[in-house]
Parts: structure tokens; C-alpha cells; sequence
């Protein structure tokens, strides 16, 4: 059995630190091409419209089904204690809170993630970044900070829609196939949702969600081996990255939230 020498764990470690440095470098430099990206609209819609309208219609669908669930499920919940008419309400705040931010930045990793860092990765593979520098073009700015803005931009926008697809979702199971009181489902959202607290918080969540998963498709796939095999497997190491970041941000955010 062999066991690591220290000067093997010294490596790893220097390995990761300088890895996680230039991570933070690279974030950096995109942050600071704001103004570029508001000089260089075009590309930065050309890209909103390749992330967000191609990934609008699985959030949506996803978003109504699991709409369907929570008003099945929570229907069945809340008529145990007498409050069926409360369903409308912890759909909304269910979906705006967690569900609406977190899902649709997993769904949002898994298709238009996985497309960042195939066609980085790709433009890497066929020395088109090389070509780039040669003629004095920065590619961060030129290639990653259209495509980080436009997921920045485009997240929110998919968290709200697939939010407003889960109510509708939980609307039709709850008032049209139940038999709940459309007014009490109605009227429960209305009085029991906070703009500031709940809606505010979904935003910022999904907001935050899509610096990161955008700055790690695109980290992956510039990073990426300029071969297949390294394309493929700087794709899957975006889906794993990504979710797991998600995860773990949308704690912290909760915590943060619900303590502060």
C-alpha cells in the first residue's frame, strides 16, 4: 500500500491554490469588461438569445411540472391541518425561495453550460483562440465577457419564468382538478408574498447562481485539453462543478438570508 509523501501532498496543494488563483484572476478580468459588454451590446444579445431562448423551453416545461407536484403534494399536506386554502401560497413562496432559483440553475448548467464549454472548447481545439492572440484580439473579452454577461443577464430572467410556470402548474392542479377556491389561492399569494423577502431574495439567489455557473462553463472550457477527449471532459467536469457549487451557494444564501 502506498501513502503520500509530503512532498506529493506540498504539490497537490500548491497545485490547487495556484489553480483556484487563477480562477479568481480570470473572474476579475470579466468583471472588469462591464463596460466593454455595454459597448459591444450586439454580442452580448446575439449570446442572451443563444443561452436564454434555447434553454426557455425546458425550464418552462420543467417548471410546470414541478408545479404539478407541489400542488398534488401540498394539497394532500395542508388539508391534513385544514389549511388547503394556503396551497397558492407555499407553492409561490416554495418556488420563489429554493426551488425556482436553484432548479433552474441546475437545468440552466446541464444545456446551456455544457454548450459554453463545448464551443470554448472547441474554438480552443482548433487554435482559434491562438489565432486571436496572434492578431493582438484578447479573447477574454472578445469571446468569454459576451457570453458571462448574457448568463448573468439570462438567469434571472429563466428563474422568474420557470417560477411563474410552477404557480401556474400548481393553479391548475389545485383550483381546476382539486377543487380549491381560485379566489383563496389567489388572494393568499397576493397578501402573503413580500416583494423584498421573498421575490428580492429569488433574484439575488439566481443572480449570483448565474455568475457561477457561467464563470465555470467558461473556465472549464478555456481551460480545457485542445483534444476530444478533453473537450468531453472538461463538459462533465462543468455539470459536476456547477451543480455542486449551486448547492452550496444556495445555502450560504439561505443562511445569510434567514439570519441576517
Amino acid at each position: 500500500m502506498s501513502w503520500y509523501q509530503p512532498k506529493d501532498i506540498g504539490f497537490a496543494v500548491r497545485r490547487h491554490l495556484d489553480a483556484m488563483g487563477y480562477a479568481a484572476r480570470l473572474l476579475g478580468r470579466l468583471l472588469g469588461t462591464f463596460s466593454y459588454a455595454i459597448k459591444r451590446n450586439v454580442l452580448v444579445r446575439d449570446q442572451i438569445h443563444f443561452l436564454g431562448n434555447y434553454s426557455l423551453p425546458i425550464i418552462t416545461v420543467a417548471g410546470l411540472f414541478v408545479g404539478f407536484v407541489f400542488g398534488l403534494q401540498g394539497y394532500y399536506i395542508l388539508k391534513t391541518y385544514g389549511s388547503a386554502e394556503s396551497l397558492g401560497l407555499m407553492v409561490t413562496l416554495t418556488l420563489l425561495r429554493e426551488l425556482g432559483p436553484v432548479v433552474s440553475a441546475l437545468l440552466f448548467a446541464g444545456r446551456a453550460g455544457t454548450s459554453l464549454t463545448a464551443e470554448i472548447g472547441l474554438m480552443k481545439a482548433g487554435e482559434q483562440i491562438s489565432v486571436m492572440e496572434m492578431m493582438a484580439v484578447d479573447p477574454i473579452k472578445r469571446v468569454l465577457a459576451p457570453r458571462f454577461w448574457a448568463g448573468v443577464i439570462t438567469m434571472p430572467l429563466l428563474a422568474a419564468m420557470f417560477s411563474a410556470a410552477g404557480v401556474i402548474g400548481g393553479w391548475v392542479v389545485g383550483v381546476l382538478m382539486i377543487g380549491v377556491d381560485g379566489g383563496a389561492f389567489w388572494s393568499q399569494i397576493q397578501g402573503g408574498v413580500d416583494v423584498f423577502k421573498d421575490l428580492g431574495n429569488g433574484v439575488l439567489k439566481s443572480f449570483v447562481f448565474g455568475v457561477a455557473v457561467t464563470f465555470i462553463a467558461l473556465l472549464q472550457g478555456y481551460n480545457a485539453q485542445a483534444t476530444p477527449e478533453g473537450v468531453a471532459k472538461a463538459t462533465t467536469r462543468t455539470v459536476v462543478m456547477a451543480s455542486l457549487t449551486v448547492l452550496g451557494l444556495d445555502f450560504i444564501l439561505t443562511a445569510m438570508m434567514f439570519t441576517i
